[in-house]
């Protein structure tokens, strides 16, 4: 019997407002408050609210059998409290079920990883204390950004305590070889990584409502039917999806949801499949093999790897300012620093300035208030420099 683990990343940054050079020096407010209010109670209307309620019922319907995994940012969870606090109720009531489990992430979805081990121990420890707090949950799996993976990010999560981890089913890094197993790490062979089965995965996140697409309409029974194929060889199913998935990048009229709503049913009667949370599915499958990724992987883009965020010369120099800053914010250690140290970390800014578009570009766009990546850049640029100004002139006071 193969195991279907179903993932959903749930994400929203905080977006910076304009803020033009004249600014500097006198404004030190960077956050679009308006936009990131009205995008959040938005998709919580179109998206978490009506899916978090589906999977709800979808668990009681059948009784226990069906299970789902989540990572949730932290910069998510800070703008759920501010702004739809109904949608934090909706997670604990799915937390409730024992049914869903909560993976641990970098808690501002940064690029940490890539840079600084000890920025990134200390997200992922935040994260899990903000889990704890909010869901009652110690995570025991871990998810980092976009899915952001190599042999040695692995041996850090390994290091943190975490017994699995999540990755890409990257053919540049497999091979000849399948997705659809566990993989051990291959500095820490304790950790066991699943990887995304990106062509099932996104059938559902890209191609459902697209009428040109050789297999539309897809429905509940046609899906179950290719996963539990004999010819779909392994053991797990990972499909990993955006959650925004389900009611912003698939809008309700092409019927995301009346898929949803039958899917678990239709893959439960196949009598060859069941479902596993993260943890769960890595524990009862041996890993077949050892993965090797020297170089970072992601689930981005056709190429897999970080150039969506690291890929020319504006997106590096802004990365490289950002985590120049990081031994005064930890000397200064002020909460409103620490703040705007957060948000300005997350992936998001450095995927406004990307010149790149691939196959998943118009939904990594979805959200972005830029024109060009040039504008992203100044913009994100001068909120840095002010801030830079601001933290020197603290640790200054503080002399």
């Amino acid at each position: 019997m193969k195991t279907v683990c179903l993932y959903f990343q749930v994400h929203q940054p905080l977006r910076l407002k304009t803020y033009r050079f004249f600014n500097m020096g006198k404004d030190h407010n960077y956050l679009d408050v308006s936009a990131n209010r009205s995008i959040m109670q938005r998709v919580a209307a179109e998206c978490y609210l009506p899916m978090n309620n589906l999977l709800l019922r979808l668990i009681k319907e059948n009784e226990g059998q069906f299970k789902v995994t989540f990572s949730i940012s932290g910069l998510a969870i800070e703008q759920f409290r501010s702004y739809t606090p109904e949608v934090l109720d909706s997670f604990r009531e799915l937390a409730k079920t024992g049914c869903v489990e909560f993976l641990a992430e970098s808690y501002s979805h940064s690029l940490s990883s890539l840079i600084s081990p000890e920025e990134f121990r200390s997200e992922v420890e935040a994260h899990v204390e903000l889990m704890k707090e909010e869901f009652g949950y110690t995570p025991t799996s871990f998810r980092n950004t976009e899915l952001i993976y190599s042999d040695q990010i692995g041996e850090q999560v390994a290091a943190m305590g975490f017994k699995a981890m999540l990755a890409e089913g990257a053919r540049h890094v497999l091979g000849w070889k399948s997705p659809n197993f566990v993989y051990a790490n291959s500095l820490d062979q304790k950790l066991r990584v699943l990887l995304r089965n990106y062509k099932l995965s996104d059938d559902i996140a890209f191609r459902f409502s697209n009428q040109g697409w050789g297999e539309w309409p897809l429905t509940a029974d046609k899906y179950a039917g290719w996963i539990a194929d004999d010819n779909t060889t392994g053991e797990v199913i990972n499909l990993f999806m955006d959650y925004e998935t389900f009611g912003e990048h698939q809008k309700s009229s092409c019927g995301i949801f009346d898929f949803m709503a039958a899917l678990p049913k239709a893959m439960l009667q196949t009598g060859a499949l069941k479902f596993g949370t993260v943890t769960e599915t890595a524990a009862e499958n041996q890993p077949t093999g050892v993965l090797y990724c020297t170089h970072a992987m992601s689930w981005a883009d056709e190429e897999r790897d970080v150039t969506a965020w690291l890929g020319n010369d504006l997106q590096n120099e802004a990365f490289g300012k950002l985590y120049g800053l990081q031994e005064k914010v930890r000397e200064l250690n002020h909460d409103d620093f620490n703040y705007v140290w957060n948000f300005m970390k997350a992936s998001d800014h450095f995927y406004y300035m990307a010149t790149k578009w691939f196959s998943d570009g118009d939904v990594h766009s979805y959200f972005n208030p830029y024109d060009s990546a040039y504008s992203a850049f100044i913009n994100y640029m001068n909120v840095l420099s002010d801030f830079a100004n601001e933290l020197d002139l603290a640790l200054e006071a503080n002399k």
